[in-house]
């Protein structure tokens, strides 16, 4: 006999037991057995993060199931209809999917990141979108079948499209979304840090669906969430100030694109490397970083049966070839501190001399022909909060909703403030040669900003 209290459990380090009713595992399973979900196995969270942080080995797909969990017991709490509790767990599980290897680091192997994740995510979406998969998800969920149109809307929900109500976008996707709330807890507890550590069960239990200005329903918190929702957002800003934009992390990462980078240029002298799915993917990336990026659409619809192919193991695999070689050749000096762990030196640069630095490195690298892997800039933009493009919902004592920013003192001084941190990257083998240029470029600039 049919039994909606029947349970799925899954054991997770920072959920604990994540129970999933049998209607929900009925409606997940399916996809998480896809071929296109299993590969996120294979896809870090954070990176290369765990080069600093050593237990953030965590993946795409841990964090996809509990984004999912997390919008289920979300959706429970506010008494979704059935039907959209269904979307917005699925939504939810598959928002990650279109991620390539190392996440967010890979997206730099294009300029200027013209192509994310997300730019990926609806030719993934299409390997569900056929007769066979819905017919075989249907036979499961005869009570809740999925359709063209339902499907649709999922869609809709991942890619931030309208129209969709925006209680269920909300959910997905917002200040308050399933995916921050399961990200800072598991990130914070993968690092082994406190920063993104918050109260999630009083976060869940003070959610409401409040009504906005315009009378749309959004999900919201009652004016007892204040106190949670305020360290909600301090842990999400911590995080980004020691976790998500290490100087570490990103140095590493900043090599390992300037890697690739040379890799794709040069592919040819590697035949060992050019014929994998990652040397090919390289060769074409090069090519399309040459040309007109507003064909973007025809170069991921070309080369997505390779981008599908790639993971972590494929660059690991890259880097570890690459360090056996002649060590003459740059590409092979990063791939071995990549492969032995040389973090470059790094040198933080005050706000105020910031123009300068920019101005004056140029020139430095030019006039001496320093190569980018040998010396980089990094800026990390950081902003905590934006209070009018999409603020968070308090319902005061008299059942009014008011921007967060509105009811506290807190959320109002950080809102809309946009914060960077800037520093140089220098090659360690070649620090001791480049150090008199770099102090000469430092002493430059601080003099600049010191006032007479």
């Amino acid at each position: 006999m049919y039994n909606e209290n029947m349970t799925h459990v899954i054991k997770d380090p920072v959920h604990g037991t994540m129970q999933f009713t049998r209607d929900e595992n009925n409606w997940l399973k399916p996809f998480i057995d896809s071929t296109p979900f299993q590969r996120l196995r294979h896809i870090k969270q954070l990176g290369l993060s765990d080069s600093i942080f050593p237990g953030a080995v965590h993946t795409r797909f841990n964090h996809s199931l509990g984004c999912a969990y997390v919008a289920g017991l979300i959706s429970a709490h506010i008494q979704l209809p059935v039907e959209e509790r269904q979307a917005v767990m699925i939504a939810c599980l598959l928002h990650d999917i279109g991620h390539g290897p190392f996440s967010h680091t890979f997206e730099n192997i294009f300029t200027n990141k013209s192509i994310s994740h997300e730019d990926w995510t609806p030719f993934f979406l299409n390997e569900y979108k056929q007769k066979d998969f819905f017919l075989s998800y249907n036979q499961r969920n005869p009570m809740h079948p999925l359709n063209d149109e339902k499907f649709a809307l999922i869609e809709k929900m991942i890619m931030h499209q309208s129209p969709v109500k925006r209680l269920l976008a909300d959910i997905v996707s917002s200040q308050l979304d399933a995916d921050r709330l399961d990200y800072l807890l598991r990130d914070s507890h993968f690092c082994g840090v406190s920063y993104g550590q918050f109260d999630f069960r009083w976060m869940l239990n003070s959610m409401v669906v409040a009504q906005s200005s315009t009378g749309e329903a959004r999900l919201g918190l009652t004016h007892k969430g204040i106190g949670v929702v305020e360290h909600y957002l301090m842990a999400r800003r911590l995080m980004r100030h020691n976790i998500y934009f290490n100087q570490k992390t990103l140095a590493l990462e900043s090599l390992l694109i300037q890697m690739l980078s040379l890799l794709s240029q040069h592919i040819h002298d590697f035949p060992d490397i050019a014929g994998t799915a990652l040397g090919i993917f390289l060769s074409k990336t090069y090519v399309f970083n040459q040309t007109d990026q507003s064909k973007k659409i025809d170069f991921i619809q070309q080369n997505y049966p390779l981008f599908k192919e790639l993971s972590d193991n494929d660059i690991v695999f890259v880097i570890k070839q690459l360090a056996k070689k002649d060590e003459s050749l740059p590409i092979v000096q990063i791939a071995k501190q990549l492969y032995l762990r040389q973090i470059p030196h790094i040198i933080y640069i005050e706000p105020m001399d910031v123009a300068q630095i920019k101005q004056s490195l140029s020139a430095l690298k030019a006039e001496h022909a320093i190569p980018d892997w040998q010396l980089t800039l990094i800026e990390t933009p950081l902003e905590s909060y934006a209070t009018d493009a999409d603020p968070i919902l308090i319902l005061n004592e008299t059942g009014i909703a008011r921007p967060l920013h509105q009811q506290s003192v807190m959320i109002d001084a950080i809102g809309d403030k946009m914060e960077k941190m800037t520093f140089l990257c220098i090659d360690r083998l070649h620090y001791a040669r480049l150090k008199p240029y770099i102090d000469a470029l430092t002493r430059s600039a601080s003099d600049i900003g010191t006032p007479s």
